[in-house]
């Protein structure tokens, strides 16, 4: 991640702590606010009223939501697997076993034993209630296997072609949380499956990008928070901030091993989003915004020998020091109030 125009409030003062005598000192025995001439700062800056917006920008990654694999529900030979890319949907094709389809169907429990009367839990219901969208009903959808859940596997099964048992296991589907886009084919055809070896790489359909932010600035993307992001083709999207991690773990970046943790956007219109996976993209991330406030560049500020901050005040050949207050960083500048200042008076700062 990169750091973008946002500047941590901790840092700048450190910064400034560090470097601003070097710009000018109090005079022995001389009130802050005094008029006073001890030469020229070597460049001056307009004090300046606005808007302040903290911000950030940072390096994501556009790909898919909801990664998984999907492991094969029986022993045989693979003989059909759809194309990487695609997209499956409820009822349709994931991939084959010595002929026989293997369907998607959606839940979030998985398809762990097959289902006959008698049974109960939540995978049943999950399986009811697919059926049940699909048009083939005739009994109350809960977690209850019974003659009647059965008599409509058995239609189900009868428009696909396949052998009326009234029974469905691993063998006949597989659950995820919705359609699905397939990443990658972990076993062609041809070859030999294994239950529970892969078959497929599997993500949602929804696009999303991933990103890393500093601790420090987390605080700029809570979920909810409106994001814009520059795609490869260099057009903008709109979305928002969908999950923040718990986590803070060193980025990817060797030479900055400051913790960061992982964060979500999901786009306003996710279907008009186009790139390929794992495209390299920009998030640029608004958070508080401070109206109207007098601002000044962050390397204005001075460290004085008492405590605090102030500014050198320029006005012809005469500077004065005035302590201020600070408020947020932002942008390379830094909200200030107090020392009598007005907007387009000058302030000293170090040469560029």
């Amino acid at each position: 991640m990169r750091r973008g125009r946002a500047v941590a409030a901790a840092t700048a003062v450190l910064a400034v702590a560090a470097g601003s005598l070097a710009l000018t000192r109090l005079g022995s025995g001389e009130e802050t606010g005094g008029a006073k001439n001890t030469g020229l700062p070597p460049a001056t800056a307009p004090v300046e009223r606005g808007d302040l917006r903290d911000s950030a920008q940072a390096d994501g990654t556009l790909g898919y939501d909801k990664e998984r694999k999907v492991n094969a529900g029986a022993a045989g030979t693979i003989t059909w697997t759809p194309r990487t890319g695609s997209t499956v949907e409820r009822n349709e094709r994931l991939y084959e076993i010595d002929g026989r389809p293997v369907r998607l169907m959606y839940g979030a429990g998985p398809m762990y034993r097959t289902l006959k009367p008698g049974d109960r839990g939540r995978d049943v219901e999950q399986l009811e209630r697919n059926l049940a969208e699909l048009g083939y009903t005739g009994f109350t959808p809960d977690e209850e296997y019974t003659e009647l859940t059965s008599a409509a596997v058995k239609r189900w099964q009868k428009s696909h072609d396949a052998k009326r048992t009234g029974k469905v296991g691993p063998q006949d589907i597989t659950f995820a949380p919705g359609k699905v886009r397939i990443k990658s084919v972990g076993a062609g055809v041809g070859e030999q499956a294994q239950p529970g070896a892969p078959v497929l790489e599997t993500t949602g359909s929804e696009r999303i990008v991933t990103f890393e932010l500093d601790v420090a600035e987390s605080r700029l993307a809570k979920a909810g928070t409106k994001v814009t992001v520059e795609l490869p083709d260099g057009t903008t999207a709109s979305g928002k901030v969908s999950s923040v991690g718990r986590t803070a773990k060193p980025g990817d970046d060797p030479q900055d091993d400051s913790p960061k943790v992982t964060l979500t956007v999901s786009f306003d219109e996710p279907d008009e989003v186009d790139g390929f996976d794992q495209s390299p993209v920009t998030v640029n991330l608004t958070g508080e915004t401070r109206r109207d406030v007098l601002t000044v560049p962050v390397n204005a500020l001075l460290a004085l020998p008492g405590g605090g901050f102030g500014l050198q005040v320029v006005r012809g050949a005469t500077t004065r020091e005035v302590k201020v207050e600070l408020g947020m960083f932002a942008e390379g500048r830094v909200e200030v109030s107090g020392g009598g200042l007005r907007e387009g008076a000058k302030v000293g700062v170090p040469k560029i």
